[in-house]
């Protein structure tokens, strides 16, 4: 039975360097694939690009990356596919062709172009904010669609050694390969569902394989050679997930099936450029030693529009950070910047420039992330350190906060020291993300090998029907003699950020454990544990889905991450914390089973 094995050496744009060697000497693999784009990698790439016509790509996946392994990657047969093209893939395919020039190599390098709309953004002007429907605004920094996997499999039909793309779906990295492997029609869901939860699982590299992982004590032993992932890929879609031989990490059910849940919406329909994917029958079993078969994933026909990230300037940030000890650190180091912000806000009254749009203080070590769940006696900490974010339109004011700082040292609190940085703070532009939707038969994609350009055909017309929305549970009364234990007992979790929402994903740690999660874990009650995030507080959105053939459940929580991302002036901007926090809420349950958990 012909299998394909495909190993991802990066998550994201500073990722290790040493993946690729790895998986190349160790893994036996058929296909390279690297992951390097976030919305906010794009607004830094467009900004490189605007000051330099020949940047705009992921350099280091030239320089430090793959020339070192041009040599070893032609004599092994290996392809390679990777979205480190930014938003200049010309760019990176002529660098890494004088790269393998000099390497004395002579392999095909094909670019996917069409995902770039930033010039075409006037034909555009009329679209609205997915969620919002708020305008587009009148000044973009980048602008581009998120293409899928046909265009790959489309450069790699052509010959292509290589194939760089620009903005594609994660997982699109590893599809792509697939159906130019075995030949997947357009109309294959299901396999085209399995390919893409091949390349969800493994598109965060070694976060499938132990890394970030609730459990991570079983892990640590390896963290300083953690094994990057592999999928070997049969023909129906089914896989199996493994690492090299003699690499640290671990490929565990539940290590995959974290990963599988992390930054998803509602599973039974994860939309994708070439398909829409069900996870809620995904099977995973341990089948040896570091290797799980995924079975199970179900497709649907795509929708007819791609989805569109632009970014846009914002306002300006400045982020001050210094320690403070002794007795009372936090109490002392909140009064301190509370101190600052006050000093500078009336500096900015008497100079007419406005106040602040935005500031967050937070006093790092004692448990401020938590809110009304911290320890009580964490306030009491004799170390913290003082994080300062203030956003303005006008560096001018940030340039007063910076100059400001410094002076605390000896003008308020004892036990000032330890400011980081190296000097005064510097302002910086905010990033945010306007995202919108663009008809698939107005983005023109075409694919670059050596120098022959192509068309590429793809159907556009979708034909996705939504889901009903979830519906919500009552309210769970416990038993008078319930016992009440720590979630983690009962469960594993991993959460991450959808824009300015967060996604929780719970995995019962027995299958028979779920229906009891279910239970005691409704919507309402993570609505209350999480209100001091919420947009709304209390009121603020929710919501729940279950997958039964992981015996496990995910959460969203809508407007929870203060604008999200680089948009937001939280220490965590992107929910990372939100499992780890949630694991720890004491949940009911009956006596007999407390007994087991001890």
């Amino acid at each position: 039975m012909k299998t394909i094995r495909i190993g991802c050496a990066s998550a994201f744009w500073g990722d290790t360097n040493t993946a690729a060697a790895q998986l190349l000497d160790k893994g036996n693999i058929n296909y390279l694939v690297f992951d390097y784009l976030a919305e906010i990698t794009m607004s830094i790439l467009a900004a490189k690009r605007m000051r330099d016509a020949n940047d705009g790509y992921a350099t280091d996946f030239v320089e430090h990356v793959m020339a070192p392994l041009l040599a070893q990657i032609q004599k092994q047969g290996v392809k390679v596919v990777a979205n480190a093209g930014g938003v200049n893939p010309l760019a990176c395919k002529r660098a890494l062709e004088a790269a393998a020039l000099a390497a004395g190599v002579s392999l095909k390098i094909g670019v996917v172009l069409g995902d770039d709309l930033l010039p075409r953004k006037k034909e555009f002007a009329a679209l609205t904010e997915i969620e919002t429907a708020a305008p587009m605004p009148p000044t973009l920094v980048s602008m581009n669609a998120y293409l899928g996997a046909v265009p790959i499999a489309r450069a790699l039909a052509a010959g292509a050694d290589i194939v760089i793309t620009g903005r594609c779906v994660d997982s699109a990295v590893v599809l792509g390969p697939l159906m130019h492997e075995f030949g997947w029609a357009a109309d294959a869901y299901d396999q085209l569902a399995a390919g893409s939860v091949a390349g969800h699982i493994i598109e965060c590299g070694a976060q499938c394989t132990g890394g970030n992982f609730t459990d991570w004590e079983l892990v640590q032993p390896g963290f300083a050679d953690m094994g990057f992932p592999i999928v070997e890929v049969e023909a129906s879609g089914a896989f199996l997930v493994s690492k090299p031989e003699g690499t640290g990490g671990l490929v565990s059910v539940n290590t995959v099936l974290e990963q599988m849940l992390y930054e998803i919406g509602d599973p039974r329909a994860y939309l994708l450029p070439d398909v829409v994917c069900d996870f809620t029958q995904v099977k995973l079993e341990q089948v040896g030693p570091d290797r799980v078969r995924v079975t199970g994933a179900r497709g649907l026909p795509p929708t007819a529009t791609y989805k569109v990230s632009a970014t846009y300037p914002a306002g300006m940030r400045c982020a001050a950070m210094f320690m403070i000890g002794g007795i009372a650190a936090a109490k002392k180091g909140r009064a301190s910047a509370s101190a600052v912000i006050e000093k500078v806000r009336r500096q900015l009254l008497a100079a007419k420039l406005g106040d602040f749009s935005g500031v967050d203080i937070h006093c790092i070590g004692a448990e401020e992330t938590y809110g009304p769940h911290a320890r009580a006696g964490a306030a009491a900490t004799r170390e913290v350190v003082v994080k300062i974010v203030v956003q303005h339109p006008n560096p001018k004011a940030l340039k007063l906060f910076a100059r400001e700082i410094a002076q605390a040292a000896t003008g308020m609190a004892p036990g000032f020291t330890g400011y980081f940085g190296g000097g005064r703070p510097e302002p910086h532009m905010i990033p945010k993300l306007f995202s919108t939707l663009v008809p698939k038969s107005q983005v023109p994609i075409e694919v670059v090998v050596d120098e022959q350009r192509l068309p590429v055909e793809l159907p556009t017309d979708g034909g996705f029907v939504p889901p009903p929305p979830p519906q919500e549970d009552g309210a769970h009364t416990a038993p008078a003699d319930s016992v009440y234990v720590p979630l983690i007992k009962l469960a594993l979790g991993r959460s991450g950020d959808k824009g300015d929402h967060s996604n929780i994903g719970i995995i019962a740690r027995k299958p028979e454990y779920l229906p009891l999660l279910e239970q005691v874990l409704t919507p309402a009650v993570v609505r209350k544990y999480f209100a001091h995030v919420l947009a709304g507080g209390a009121e603020g959105r929710v919501e729940r889905w279950t997958l039964p053939g992981s015996h496990s459940l995910n959460f969203m929580l809508y407007h929870a991450l203060g604008n999200g991302g680089a948009a937001s002036l939280r220490t965590d901007p992107q929910g990372k914390v939100f499992a780890q926090m949630l694991l720890e809420l004491e949940v009911p349950v009956p006596p007999v089973l407390a007994q087991t958990l001890k």
